[in-house]
């Protein structure tokens, strides 16, 4: 029997005559991170496969026939088990079960109106574009938005996949160039900035993201973060006791001067669970993770997680769910803070320059410089000891660093 795995894409040779778990055993797989997948056919722990079967093992994270499980709904043979649920569902049976977890998100929490329009920020990725598909799907007014971030073949490829399910789908989609449009792109941003690659990534999307939905008049920007994700943020913040960020955490964030309302519509279905949705629907998504996301400490709480997963099915579910039903309301003074617009560039930031602006000023070597009045004098005390002394460390000199790659 040959195996083909995925990420980083591989073959293997391998014992058939046997039930998935004993050949995922084999590898060391967890069940609960794969989608195993038999030309177009999607097979279960369960499923035996033959000495002559060729099955792909594909990854889904940022883990015979007499006795083949059967779906929780109709009894018909199941493609996808779901273990926290003790269930599992045929395909389209798993496809309803996907759309009936994102409206009760979006009912329990009051997301957003059929008639809002709603920007979901699509990477070329499982999530969001499964996400994109189920709002269409149930009749929202939903536009992608993506952000190219100058990752190389990575970043090519993910646009050519968001502009192909756009197309497909008639749907409209906002494109915006981080290196064309702001002067730099994440590998430059990562190498000269303070910051690491990836928090200058995270930092560059929130920015776009709110930026163009609140340009573009959209009610709420929609992203893609999964059950998986969340349990993961929740644990790393929980660890570091990091409680203005856990106050933050939530489904819904409300819109507020300067800030589009943010929602996530997926947080109730796992990895899994995406990435078998998007397989099912016939979704060409980017499979390969980023090549900068290597050594990424969300990753680590993740594997974290999925251990704790396969040995007590759940967990991810009771501590996220639980957190959001009896310990969010205990955080919610912990993000009290005062914004105002910053001097740069005008969305909402706590200083005089939001993290943004700062950023892309240390990459292009730029000053941060207070408005001048009609007479050309700096507005403000000119003796403020505190704003000097953050532009300072704010400022990556050109000589230094050199020139920003065009």
């Amino acid at each position: 029997m040959k195996v083909r795995l995925r990420n980083p894409d591989r073959e293997v040779e391998l014992a058939g005559g046997r039930k998935i778990h004993d050949v995922l055993g084999e590898l060391g797989i967890d069940p609960d991170t794969v989608l195993v997948i038999r030309e177009r056919e999607l097979l279960t722990r369960e499923d035996r496969v033959g000495e002559t079967d060729v099955i792909e093992i594909r990854p889904v994270i940022s883990g015979g026939a007499g006795n083949r499980m059967k779906c929780r709904r109709c009894k018909a043979p199941a493609v996808v088990e779901i273990r926290r649920h003790n269930a599992a569902f045929c395909a389209e049976c798993f496809l309803r079960h996907v759309r009936e977890q994102v409206k009760r998100a979006i009912e329990a929490h009051d997301m957003f109106q059929p008639t809002d329009r709603i920007l979901v920020a699509v990477s070329g990725g499982k999530d969001s574009l499964a996400l994109w598909d189920v709002l269409l799907e149930l009749g929202y007014r939903a536009d992608g938005l993506y952000l190219g971030l100058g990752i190389g073949e990575y970043s090519e490829r993910s646009h050519e996949v968001a502009r192909a399910f756009a197309r497909e789908r008639d749907a409209h989609l906002v494109e915006v160039d981080l290196a064309l449009d702001y002067g730099f792109d994440v590998p430059t941003a990562g190498k000269k900035g303070s910051r690491s690659t990836c928090a200058v990534c995270g930092l560059s999307k929130r920015y776009v993201f709110n930026r163009a939905a609140r340009e573009g008049g959209y009610d709420a920007i929609a992203t893609g973060h999964n059950l998986d994700d969340e349990a993961a943020t929740l644990l790393g913040n929980t660890l570091r006791w990091q409680t203005d960020y856990i106050a933050r955490q939530s489904p819904v964030l409300p819109a507020e001067e300067g800030f589009a309302r943010k929602v996530k519509p997926l947080y109730r279905l796992s990895e899994l669970e995406t990435a078998a949705f998007a397989f099912l629907r016939g979704i060409d998504y980017v499979v390969e993770e980023c090549p900068l996301v290597g050594g990424n400490t969300q990753l680590r709480y993740k594997e974290a997680m999925n251990q704790l997963e396969s040995t007590s099915p759940g967990t991810k579910a009771q501590f996220f769910l639980g957190y959001l039903d009896r310990a969010a309301p205990l955080f919610a003074t912990q993000d009290e803070v005062r914004l105002v617009g910053c001097e740069r560039c005008g969305q909402p930031t706590t200083g005089r320059f939001c993290a943004f602006c700062r950023a892309r000023a240390q990459v292009l070597g730029e000053r941060l410089e207070a408005p001048r009045d009609e007479r050309g004098s700096p507005e403000g005390r000119s003796d403020d000891r505190e704003t000097a002394e953050a532009l300072s460390d704010e400022v990556m000199p050109v000589e230094i660093y050199g020139m920003l790659r065009r």
